[in-house]
């Protein structure tokens, strides 16, 4: 198997070649899982100014881990770095940054006292989007300072008011799983993950992004992502047929299906049926506020 250095979290781990990109398995970007790279970002990213690479790859690095935890899957081009970095929901500060720490271990336990073990801790400081280990160090001191955080070497438990804290910023209780769909078109999926997902986020959902192209030689997608979700919004924006079968595959699960569809396009989908009656959006900001009424 061929085995190359992750550019994000400078591993060596094996790659397995996939259409135009190498998926990544098993770095720590993305333990005991995978995320893809476009075969085309190599030389862009590894001409980066140094001082770039130090303030910009560390930042991937936990962005990945972080949906990757979620069961999203992530490909990466070096074309996404500047919009990856400068997210809104890229956390700054410290309490920011223990607050993603405190946010995974709630997603690994199913209450205050459990056990979660962090290991290797040295390639962990992704977690909180950290530059090193030491500033994890101190994040993790600081929780346990604060009485949120006990910690027995590389175990880590949530104390009741950790627990309670990380579920109140996860409005309250653990975020219902919801698949978006959406065609592979130009700027689509940026304006989702950037303006869209936030908002969804904040209705109770935690959102995973799967983009598909027009034909069937895309990224594949697996059904039990589909069977495990509550919600499902499927944009048909760029008519992509996989965005039609995976939307009819959840209702025939019985699952809830929002369809959107932006202005443009609206009067010119193949399918026309009494049963798909797509929001129709003009910009991120209409749609986000519609969406928003629909899931509150």
């Amino acid at each position: 198997m061929i085995k190359k250095h992750c550019l994000f979290c400078d591993e060596i781990v094996s790659i397995e070649p996939e259409g135009d990109n190498d998926r990544y398995i098993g770095c720590s970007c993305s333990p005991g899982g995978f995320y893809s790279l476009r075969r085309d970002s190599y030389e862009p990213i590894n001409s980066l100014p140094h001082q770039k690479k130090r303030d910009m790859l560390h930042v991937v690095s936990a962005y990945i881990r972080e949906l990757t935890d979620c069961d999203e899957k992530i490909t990466i081009s070096a074309d996404d770095l500047e919009s990856i970095v400068n997210s809104p929901k890229i956390p700054v500060s410290i309490e920011d940054k223990g607050n993603h720490l405190l946010q995974y271990l709630y997603r690994h336990s199913e209450g205050p006292g459990e056990a979660v073990v962090i290991q290797p801790l040295s390639s962990s400081y992704n977690l909180t989007y950290s530059p090193n280990l030491q500033e994890l160090v101190y994040i993790i001191d600081k929780l346990i300072s604060d009485q949120l955080l006990i910690r027995e070497g590389m175990t880590f438990k949530l104390t009741e008011t950790g627990w309670n804290e990380a579920a109140e910023s996860a409005g309250g209780k653990k975020l219902k799983p919801c698949l978006v769909l959406v065609s592979d078109e130009e700027n689509l999926s940026t304006t989702w993950l950037e303006k869209l997902l936030p908002k969804i986020e904040q209705c109770g959902f935690l959102p995973r992004l799967l983009t598909h192209t027009k034909t069937q030689n895309g990224e594949k997608y697996e059904l039990d992502q589909i069977a495990e979700s509550k919600l499902i919004i499927a944009d048909l924006t760029g008519q992509s047929p996989e965005v039609y079968f995976s939307a009819g595959y959840a209702l025939g699960l019985n699952i809830p299906v929002l369809w959107t569809v932006n202005s443009i396009e609206a009067d010119k989908l193949f399918v026309q049926l009494k049963d798909i009656r797509p929001i129709v959006w003009d910009s991120a900001e209409e749609l986000a506020i519609i969406l928003q009424q629909k899931l509150s």
